[in-house]
């Protein structure tokens, strides 16, 4: 990872070059640069990193004419580049192996150098679930959070107007490019967002509302935050992805309690039954996030950058293939087994997995393609 500081304009199109590319994800990416520096050097070196891989597809890296593209996009909608250790990138999000490297984002970025909880639930939100997320999320905001949602319909919706309406800071982490406006019916709340607010895209500009992109959008929601409330979650909702990953991530898990009777609180009380906190008024989450860990902002130090020998590198691509079977083994364990060290067996995997040859799951585990 580079250090803290603010890209020149080259830096950020090598970047968005790096990243774009296809098979190319934020861990990769993040690998790739603490190897090598810079993504200038890291493109050059790819094709040769996925050949000692054992490269079973082609690389292909976007072209300057994808770059280019991106960038006209972004500025004819008003969004600009923030990059991964600049001012204004969330704290939170610096914190996480997958961080994206790159966030699209229109109104003022800083909106999320405060504590932020995350408030998700239902689109189909009941009248009273929305009303109590409009209070709670103004009184959030008044005690200075920043309210952290996706911009849906119901109670996203409902969480960032309650913020709005008490001059509050409120951020939107949206699965569409920045220039897509969806669901076409929050067109003025996305504005709104724009001017008073922030919104923060991952996906490249263009990228219309796509299913798969949503739970990758959900990390973002939980991972800026300190902890994330659930209000009327039915049991295979995306609210519960949030939830998890907000789990996995070490942030505070907190759920609304809701009758029985409603679907839609089915997912809320089963969290709450599995140790979620349960949230019935403000003071309850004031409870648990504490003043002193609302006025802490977590400091996250540049990686150094950490060179590897080629030479060890193809020695130790065959001890790895040894170890490597179709069911995923945990990296550490690789590490510990191989003998050799996290920094040469995170090179390994990384060119493999740009090959096509390995692939990556959750828990830090990876597996033969």
């Amino acid at each position: 990872m580079q250090a803290t500081r603010p890209l020149s304009e080259s830096e950020k199109r090598d970047w968005l070059r790096l990243i774009r590319s296809a098979h190319l994800g934020p861990v990769t990416f993040h690998n790739i640069l603490r190897y090598y520096g810079s993504a200038a050097k890291a493109i050059e070196r790819l094709p040769e990193m996925a050949q000692r891989g054992g490269a079973k597809r082609q690389i292909r890296l976007a072209d300057d004419k994808t770059v280019a593209q991106e960038l006209k996009a972004l500025k004819a909608c008003g969004a600009s580049l923030l990059a991964w250790g600049e001012p204004g990138y969330p704290v939170g999000l610096m914190q996480l192996d997958d961080a994206p490297p790159l966030l699209a984002v229109k109104g003022d970025p800083l909106i999320t150098d405060v504590p932020g909880i995350a408030i998700v639930g239902a689109r189909n939100a009941s009248a009273i679930g929305q009303r109590f997320t409009r209070d709670i999320a103004a009184q959030l905001s008044e005690a200075g959070f920043c309210i952290l949602s996706g911009l849906a319909r119901g109670i996203d919706r409902a969480a960032h107007d309650g913020a709005l309406s008490a001059q509050g800071r409120t951020a939107a982490f949206i699965g569409t490019g920045i220039d897509v406006v969806f669901p076409p019916e929050n067109a003025a709340l996305h504005e709104q967002l724009a001017e008073r607010g922030a919104i923060f895209a991952e996906m490249p500009a263009g990228t219309p509302p796509l299913a798969q992109n949503f739970p990758r959008r959900n990390r973002l929601i939980s991972g800026a935050s300190q902890g994330v409330l659930v209000v009327e979650a039915a049991l295979k909702s995306g609210s519960l992805i949030t939830a998890r990953m907000a789990g996995e991530q070490g942030r505070e898990v907190m759920a609304v309690p809701g009758s029985p009777l409603d679907p839609r609180c089915h997912g809320s009380n089963d969290l709450i039954r599995n140790g979620a906190a349960l949230i019935e008024r403000v003071e309850d989450i004031l409870t648990i996030l504490t003043p002193q860990q609302r006025r802490t902002t977590p400091v996250v130090a540049a990686s150094p950058v950490t060179p590897v020998d080629d030479g060890d590198l193809g020695r130790a691509h065959l001890e790895i293939e040894r170890l490597l079977s179709p069911s995923p083994a945990l990296v550490d364990d690789l590490i510990r087994l191989s003998g050799l060290s996290a920094a040469i067996v995170q090179m390994v995997l990384t060119e493999k997995e740009l090959a096509g040859a390995v692939l990556r799951h959750p828990g830090n585990r990876v597996s033969l393609a």
